[in-house]
């Protein structure tokens, strides 16, 4: 949950295996209507469907999952989820830093660009040697320079 003045908003976030975040989103309730649509944005980003969703325990889920994806097998249970919930720590350490979101548009905008770029540079969540990371750290560099040197 994410306070932008008095109001209330619930970050909705979908990440994979690895620890990648695939889509985010934000909304003011947290309900089945609230639940399709992250799972219908989700289906149309990827273009295929997973083959299970883990999920917490809030309901809202559940029921979304059989509309939209009735064949996916739906888990929901207290310890299965712990690759999301960790997703949203750098996200809480930023905003932190400044000081909290002004608006929700604000907020939309920056996390969706906050998680590309954090997707790049981050590592896949397996254990790997030294050098096997650091050649990863090397890559995202050198992709991040070739991408700003074209903006620029």
């Amino acid at each position: 949950m994410i306070s932008i003045g008095s109001r209330k908003h619930w970050l909705w976030r979908a990440v994979d295996q690895d620890g990648y975040v695939l889509d985010e989103i934000v909304q003011a309730r947290r309900d089945t209507k609230a639940a399709k649509r992250l799972l219908v944005r989700l289906l149309k980003k990827q273009g295929l469907s997973p083959k299970r969703i883990i999920t917490d325990k809030l309901r809202s889920y559940g029921a979304a999952s059989r509309d939209v994806m009735p064949s996916v097998e739906h888990r929901s249970h207290k310890g299965l989820n712990n690759r999301a919930e960790n997703s949203h720590v750098p996200l809480r350490k930023r905003e932190r830093m400044m000081q909290g979101f002004r608006t929700v548009g604000g907020l939309q905008r920056f996390i969706s660009v906050f998680s590309a770029v954090r997707n790049l540079f981050v590592a896949p969540h397996q254990r790997h040697a030294a050098l096997s990371t650091h050649i990863h750290r090397i890559r995202a560099m050198a992709q991040w320079k070739a991408v700003t040197a074209a903006i620029a």
